[in-house]
């Protein structure tokens, strides 16, 4: 409900505007993904007449973890035991996989703590604290100052302060820009690079009926995985831990997911969404279709490419799946309709009063004049990439190395002070690099440029240099020495002046690019990101002017804290119920003929008389989710862990723009399904244990 404030010079046409809104908030369903500093204790007392203790989200949000390659997670023992999901822990278990030991295809578990198995590059971050640095970073931009040089002033004071707080505290720290500029928090984190794996399911169970099945509800996955951080050597002694609840949930129950969702669009004025819909989305999507071509192509050469490219393959078809239902989202007439309805009210209340309507302005038009600027040649820039590892980590040091001589304040995003033992942790992964298939993507990149932008495009001048992009691809991938860590560690320790004088070919090819991509980038800083800034940061300070903070920021791919209930929804002209069994599982598996992405491994097909059939597999709830939240844990009003956070149903991927409780739901995995998969499929006693007995041998 909004917070009430003085009407001012408010119009009466106004004030009916404002009980609108403040009718339409009071009666707001489970919708949120509310930041830590600003939990819904209101709405959740209102509508559930329950209100968590400070002590209650403090042990939620310390239990709870960050996978910085993408994904979320919980302790669930005081030995840094971790969980999350298969699919989170798919790029590292590609990354220790050989051809003779293929983790994703067979699963792992580590029945000793010597077993288990070093990951060659995971960051693990557990948010320790939040500070408002909102005043500070506002204070640099003086009046008078361009939108670049805002810009540039605002990035300056928010690179200041994270080096600062580094240097103080040792933690990682990070400003985050919320509700788009109208709030900075430095946030600063524990974070664990020391991390191995435990234990892992086959693909095969962990991602039942596949991509078919992906998005979709009813479920019967035990998309589970399980890590330990270790710090010098032993195991994280953590304090703040989720305890199991092996009986989970019942229907209607309330549930949380604590979480990093990774980004939402719900606080974008209509045009940014026209400038989504119109360009952003059909150009990735094309993208992502030649990607999935060339990847493909290289998989059909033989098993061992098919399992390389697996990875990446998974990934490029979930994000086509979630892209399509996002940009069918801004297709709908109605749902654009909707957005541009609430915008209108939004604006009305704010030009109803005199000093809001001077403090915002143009505000709304800036923000399409810049847009409209971005259309002229944002397909251009678009295609301006390379697909290589290679030619990303060539053109990380290339930029590190000029970067690091300047004045931190005046480097370039990513490079500041505060970011550098991240850069260099992920340049220096031994992860395995594997040429064919660097080989294979690097071509049909640059025969993407070039069917899209033709020969005389200047970043094809230099990239091609009148060769084909086969030729140029062979060239750089057979003979550049990026794969090697030491060459790497070798050209970044000499700085700029070992990196002028190398004659890598992936090294010289972005030498040649990189004053141009500089050129392009600063542009799009002083003409396009500057304005949207300015323009965002201003409507943001009225949007809490009307509504307070009673509405979730977007995303930042930042912990937060959303809350629903346990319930089925309507589908397809019947009703999708909250639950999944066991029982299901085996149905789905021979109905299609136990084939395919519908095949159960054997050993489900074995152990059958082993398990109780009527165990809870998958379930969904109303709370609020996005990309970025899977591997989060549920917990129910006691804080124990009930389920595992692993997708959204196809209702909900409209949930980047809107949140619809009817439909929109968040799937899990059951904690009684993840216990007796455990205990009755996989034989890991000694796991289970120490998940329900946490505390017997610390």
């Amino acid at each position: 409900m909004i917070k009430k404030r003085r009407f001012g010079s408010f119009s009466a046409a106004a004030v009916v505007l404002l009980l609108a809104v403040s009718a339409r908030l009071a009666s707001s369903a489970d919708e949120g993904m509310w930041t830590f500093d600003n939990p819904p204790l209101k709405q959740l007392k209102e509508k559930y007449g329950f209100v968590p203790t400070q002590e209650w989200l403090d042990h939620l949000r310390l239990s709870s973890v960050r996978f910085m390659d993408g994904g979320s997670g919980s302790f669930i023992s005081p030995k840094g035991l971790i969980l999350t999901n298969h699919h989170v822990a798919m790029g590292q278990l590609q990354k220790m996989s050989t051809a003779e030991h293929d983790y994703v295809a067979t699963g792992f578990y580590a029945r000793t703590p010597k077993e288990e198995i070093p990951c060659p590059d995971l960051e693990i971050n557990v948010l320790v604290s939040m500070e408002d640095v909102t005043s500070r970073v506002k204070a640099a931009v003086k009046e008078g100052m361009s939108d670049a040089d805002a810009l540039k002033a605002r990035r300056s004071e928010i690179a200041a302060i994270e080096k600062e707080s580094l240097d103080k505290t040792g933690l990682r720290s990070n400003v985050v820009e919320l509700y788009h500029g109208g709030e900075y928090w430095l946030y600063r984190y524990k974070k664990y690079t020391e991390v191995r794996l435990v234990m892992a399911p086959e693909r095969q169970a962990a991602y039942f009926g596949g991509d078919y099945d992906n998005f979709t509800y009813p479920r019967y996955d035990l998309d589970m995985a399980f890590f330990r951080a270790y710090e010098n050597g032993k195991p994280v002694q953590t304090k703040n831990y989720l305890r199991w609840n092996p009986a989970g949930l019942g229907e209607g129950d309330l549930v949380f997911v604590s979480g990093n969702p990774g980004s939402t669009d719900r606080l974008y004025t209509h045009a940014r969404l026209e400038f989504q819909r119109d360009l952003y989305y059909p150009l990735r999507l094309k993208f992502i279709d030649r990607y999935l071509q060339a990847l493909r192509q290289y998989a059909a050469r033989g098993k061992e490419e098919q399992r390389r490219a697996l990875g990446r393959i998974f990934g490029l078809e979930n994000s086509k799946k979630a892209l399509t239902g996002e940009y069918q989202g801004l297709l709908d007439e109605r749902l654009m309709a909707k957005r541009k309805a609430a915008e209108d009210e939004f604006r009305a209340l704010v030009a109803a009063n005199s000093s809001w309507h001077a403090a915002t302005g143009d505000a709304w038009e800036s923000i399409a004049q810049a847009l409209e600027k971005n259309r002229r040649d944002y397909r251009q820039r678009f295609f301006r990439r390379l697909v290589s590892s290679y030619t990303g980590i060539a053109g990380t040091i290339v930029r590190l190395v000029a970067e690091v001589k300047k004045p931190d304040a005046e480097r370039l995003p990513g490079f500041h002070e505060s970011e550098l033992a991240e850069l260099k942790f992920n340049l220096l992964s031994p992860a395995p690099i594997h040429k064919d298939m660097e080989e294979a993507l690097l071509a049909a990149s640059l025969r993407w440029a070039l069917d899209e932008l033709g020969p005389d495009d200047p970043f094809l001048k230099i990239a091609l240099a009148g060769e084909a992009p086969e030729t140029v691809a062979r060239k750089i991938v057979q003979e550049t020495r990026l794969d090697d860590v030491k060459f790497r560690k070798a050209l970044i320790d000499g700085g700029e002046k070992a990196v002028q004088k190398s004659t890598d070919p992936a090294i010289e090819l972005m030498r040649r690019l990189d004053p141009m991509m500089r050129e392009s980038e600063k542009w799009v800083r002083e003409n396009i990101d500057s304005v949207l800034s300015s323009a965002s940061e201003k409507i943001a300070q009225a949007r809490f002017a009307v509504y307070g903070k009673d509405i979730s920021p977007d995303a930042t791919f930042t912990l937060r804290l959303s809350y629903g209930k346990a319930i089925g929804y309507p589908m397809n002209g019947t009703i999708a119920p909250y639950k999944t069994t066991l029982y299901g599982l085996f149905d789905r598996a021979l109905s299609f003929g136990n084939t395919g992405d519908f095949a159960l491994p054997q050993r489900f097909w074995d152990r059958r008389d082993r398990l109780d059939l009527s165990t809870p597999v998958n379930f969904v709830s109303t709370c609020d989710i996005i990309g970025g939240n899977s591997g989060s844990p549920v917990v129910n009003t006691k804080g124990e862990l009930v389920g595992l956070i692993f997708d959204g149903n196809i209702e909900s991927l409209v949930g980047r723009f809107v949140y619809d409780e009817e439909k929109n739901r968040a799937v899990s995995v059951h904690c009684a399904y993840m216990l007796e998969a455990l205990l009755k499929l996989y034989d890991a006693e000694a796991l289970a244990a120490e998940i329900m007995s946490p505390e017997s041998d610390k």
